[in-house]
């Protein structure tokens, strides 16, 4: 499910695919060796993700933290079911989010989702589950193959900072659309989770000009 290419390949492999990549390569060098997170990782990861969703990352961080602390300082589905809907909301989730991890929580605890199954399992097949969750959709579940699985060629279309980041690199007069950004993903076919990590660094160098 990884790529076979080592990480100064796969950068060479996008640039020659797209050279305006190269100034943005040239500076933060190939992209980093992940590893798939270990099954009991990829819950806390998920419900990260769903923190996440259409708020900074300091207020997501800061809404975190209180959802592990509702949790007893441990983010499980049985801790997160046993925390239940008040002290959720409590923690600063909207009622969507709660909802989404308690519905997250009760499927990987009755076995409809099956976190242990998907190094092996098609991307296509983890994302359908995922986004059976009630709140879920195909962000987070970009974010998860991503981050969580390792896969290389997720292409996370709908992400502002690849959009953003895109939109830098390629010095548009304006923000690209979601729509355009998708039919550019399959120029990077197999790398295309490196190409979106090259997006957030370029947008990253930008805000600290």
């Amino acid at each position: 499910m990884t790529s076979r290419l080592r990480p100064a390949d796969i950068a060479a492999t996008i640039v020659a695919r797209d050279s305006l990549f190269q100034p943005t390569v040239e500076r933060v060098g190939p992209p980093p060796i992940r590893r798939n997170a270990p099954t009991e990782k990829r819950f806390p990861a998920l419900i990260e993700s769903i923190t996440s969703q259409l708020v900074s990352i300091k207020a997501a961080d800061t809404i975190f933290a209180r959802v592990k602390d509702s949790c007893g300082g441990v983010v499980t589905p049985q801790s997160i079911s046993e925390t239940g809907f008040a002290p959720l909301r409590q923690a600063g989730l909207s009622t969507t989010k709660a909802q989404a991890m308690l519905d997250l929580a009760e499927r990987c605890i009755d076995g409809r989702v099956q976190l242990h199954q998907h190094s092996k399992a098609p991307s296509a097949e983890i994302a359908k589950e995922l986004m059976a969750v009630r709140g879920i959709g195909p962000w987070t579940a970009q974010m998860y193959l991503l981050f969580s699985l390792n896969r290389p060629d997720v292409w996370p279309h709908l992400d502002f900072g690849v959009r953003a980041g895109w939109t830098i690199i390629h010095k548009l007069p304006e923000m690209i659309s979601i729509d355009d950004l998708k039919v550019q993903g399959a120029n990077f076919a197999g790398v295309e989770s490196a190409t979106a990590w090259y997006c957030w660094r370029a947008l990253e160098h930008e805000r600290l000009k």
